[in-house]
Order: structure tokens, then sequence, then C-alpha cells
């Protein structure tokens, strides 16, 4: 019985698909495409921050205001009630030049307002702003009374006005909650060039300060 006859030569291996070529290409330089921008993402994170920004307070020139902070407020934030005058509001002004990233609303609003202060609260931060001063430096401001004057992207200098101090989200009266950050972490604000002394939270105590933010 005869077996196959063949020609002595090796069958031809399939040819390639064009197609399946191409898609791993593109599949390669997508990946390579999504690593850069992740680098370029992290890169800046992992740098150690800038100097401190020269902040003022965020309040107008020449005003003595009080800075305060109780148990459960957090290391580092600070409130800022007004010495003489009338709260609801006063011009809350940016510590230091830069650049607005939020501007909107944080958790509810709640219904205090100068016409009902006793109104039901709201939760988080209400109307607040936040400043990227770079070097990774931010500044934090929360509870104005109405919609931010700025928006996000706006470059902003150091004494323009951003809101109004009010009352909104979870606030029992009305104040500027205020921070400062380095990085990730929140800080001890300083004024000035000098530290505020609000540092721990494990009591409520205040200090008395006179603003600097003046023009020019």
């Amino acid at each position: 019985m005869l077996g196959r006859v063949t020609t002595g030569h090796p069958a031809s291996p399939p040819a390639r698909r064009p197609r399946n070529r191409t898609l791993r290409v593109l599949l390669a330089l997508a990946v390579v495409a999504a690593l850069a921008a992740v680098a370029v993402a992290v890169t800046p994170l992992l740098r150690p921050p800038g100097p401190r920004p020269l902040f003022q307070l965020p309040v107008a020139c020449g005003e003595t205001w009080q800075l305060g902070t109780y148990p459960g407020h957090d290391d580092f934030d600070v409130d800022f009630f007004p010495t003489e005058g009338e709260a609801w509001g006063r011009p809350v002004l940016a510590s230091a030049a830069g650049t607005v990233t939020v501007a909107g609303i944080n958790g509810e609003l709640g219904g205090r307002t100068p016409e009902d202060p006793d109104g039901p609260r709201g939760r988080g931060g209400g109307y607040w702003v936040k400043i990227d001063h770079g070097g990774r430096w931010e500044t934090q401001y929360l509870h104005l009374l109405e919609p931010p004057l700025v928006r996000e992207g706006q470059r902003v200098a150091q004494g323009e006005q951003l809101g109004r101090l009010g009352s909104t989200g979870n606030s029992g009266a009305p104040h500027l909650h205020y921070e400062q950050r380095r990085g990730w972490e929140k800080v001890e604000t300083h004024f000035d060039g000098q530290p505020s002394g609000i540092t721990t939270d494990d009591r409520e105590y205040t200090v008395r300060l006179t603003s600097a933010n003046c023009p020019g």
C-alpha cells in the first residue's frame, strides 16, 4: 500500500495576518503612553515640598482676629472669629498668591444664614476654596457664606478676595475654617513667617493675631 506522496519540501507556514501585528503594536504603544502619563502625574508628588510661602492671615489688613481650636477639631485646623464687629459677610482673602484648584461645595450647605443664624446645620465644609501655592503647598477656606468669588483654574494674588465669611456646612456659628497643607499633610499654620501656636486639638484654646495681609 502506497504511503502519502510528498514533494520533499516542508509545508509552508500559514501566513501571518498583518492585522494581528498592527494590534500588538498599538497595544504596546498604549501601554508605553499610559506608563508615561503615570510617571508625569506621580513624579511631582514624590518631590520634596518647596519652601513655605510667606502666608498672611486670610482677613483684611490691620484687623485683629481670634484663632482657635477645640477637642475633635483635628490637629492644626484653625477657626477664625473677628474680635470686633459683625462676623457675617466679612471678606475672606487669599493668604498667598496661587492657583484655585477647588471652588464649590463640600458636603451639604445647610440653612444657616444672617437672616436665620440658627437654621439647620449642613455637612462638611459648605462653600469652600482650595488654592495651590506651588512647591506642594496648599491652603483651604471653608464655611463661606455664598458661592466663591473665584473659579477653578483662576490665578489669584495675595490678599485677593475669595468669598465672604459665613456658616455653611457643619458650622455652629459664622466663622472661617482654615488649613495650611504641605504635600498630603496638614501642618501648623504660619502667618507673616511666624507659627500661629494652634497645634493639637487636645484642648480648647485661642490666640489673637493681627493681619498683615495688606496691599502691596
